[in-house]
């Protein structure tokens, strides 16, 4: 009789660990359910990553976008950030070049564009309008279609929500101040 008790217990344990191994089993093999990244995924057509710079870094960027596309025209001129954005150039008039500078405020806007409203002027020692000379730049230098020249208003609209980078990645102003040498962009990458 003892013989079959240890048979008995045998078979008992058995078909225990045969069912811990199905069970277990049955819980590796089934899908995995990553509700987090579904949920997020259907809410955020964008990431977004920040990005936080200065102003020497700034300046050597703008200033190499522009000669990389050819947008200096007729005008040799360059950007300077400062305390101020600071435009500097050179037009050419009775066969000389005669010396530019233009100063502007930078205003971030809620949507993430920049307005850079003009401050000072400086036209060789020729006291000329502001809206004239922003006349003469609006028609004489070609501006990315992101980038327009109000005279009337005396500022320059950067429209950063019309700029396309590569993947369709989109920018926005989050600070820009100078004075703090506080710069930082919101950088909007499509997931779709």
């Amino acid at each position: 009789m003892k013989r079959n008790n240890w048979k008995t217990a045998f078979y008992i344990l058995f078909g225990i660990n045969a069912l811990l191994l199905i069970i277990l089993l049955a819980f590796v093999l089934m899908p995995v359910q990553d509700k987090e990244v579904e949920e997020y995924g259907k809410e955020h057509a964008n990431v977004k990553f920040q990005v936080n710079t200065n102003k020497r870094d700034l300046t050597t960027l703008i200033n190499s976008y522009l000669k990389k596309e050819g947008l200096t025209g007729p005008i040799n001129y360059h950007i300077f950030l400062q305390d101020e954005v600071e435009f500097y150039g050179s037009l050419p008039a009775f066969g000389k070049e005669i010396q530019l500078k233009m100063t502007f405020e930078p205003i971030p806007l809620e949507n993430g564009d920049l307005i850079l409203k003009q401050k000072t002027m400086e036209l060789g020692k020729v006291s000329l309008p502001v809206g004239y000379i922003m006349n003469f730049l609006q028609k004489k230098y070609k501006t990315p279609n992101w980038v327009s020249i109000d005279p009337k208003d005396e500022q320059i609209y950067v429209a950063l929500q019309k700029l396309t980078l590569k993947s369709d990645a989109k920018v926005k102003v989050k600070e820009f101040d100078l004075k703090e040498d506080r710069i930082s962009f919101d950088l909007l990458i499509p997931t779709k």
